[in-house]
């Protein structure tokens, strides 16, 4: 047991920008029926947990279904006046729950949860991702994505309200900045 705590002491460092949560992950409900088909394209952040990994404006990803079933992953941002893109695979990890992928952005690296929690298709996507950290703490993302760069006011807030009633804190949610975004990302 004290291995496992000092184990912890040593990982809370590199979670710090994120959001990390004493227990392990919620389970929430994720969308029944999901069509990965129809999921694929352009999606804009709106809303997001702190995450150590996006730090600019203008965040977006693209997903494509490729040929052997997996999902090219390209997701890009301006920072510091520049486009930075960042490549990864995903994967549905369980076809009777399709709604659940996975997605690594390296080779070394397993794929982390990505789970739609609820999505129209055409006009927003609430997606979950959490880690267990030895089943003492767990470190968790979420993000309100849309079709457009800006949502209603009225739309966020019902989309926080889904991820609180999922026992998903949204209480450090920031607001993504997409002005400003003439650069083609």
């Amino acid at each position: 047991m004290k291995s496992s705590i000092a184990l912890a002491v040593l990982l809370v460092p590199f979670v710090a920008a994120q959001v990390p949560h004493w227990g392990p992950c919620p389970e929430p409900t994720v969308q029944p029926g999901f069509n990965l088909r129809q999921f694929m394209g352009r999606w804009f952040e709106i809303a997001r947990l702190p995450a150590q990994f996006e730090k600019g404006r203008c965040i977006e990803t693209n997903f494509t279904i490729k040929s052997d079933s997996s999902i090219r992953v390209v997701s890009s941002e301006i920072f510091k006046g520049e486009i930075k893109k960042i490549e990864g695979i995903g994967v549905t990890e369980d076809m009777k729950n399709p709604a659940k992928l996975g997605i690594s952005y390296s080779y070394v690296l397993p794929y982390t949860p990505y789970w739609i929690l609820s999505t129209d298709y055409v006009n927003t996507a609430l997606v979950y991702s959490c880690t267990d950290v030895l089943r003492l703490f767990h470190v968790d993302f979420a993000w309100i994505l849309s079709r457009s760069r800006a949502l209603p006011e009225a739309t966020v807030e019902k989309a926080r309200e889904t991820f609180e009633n999922n026992n998903i804190d949204t209480t450090r949610m920031i607001m993504s900045k997409q002005q400003g975004c003439d650069k083609e990302l």
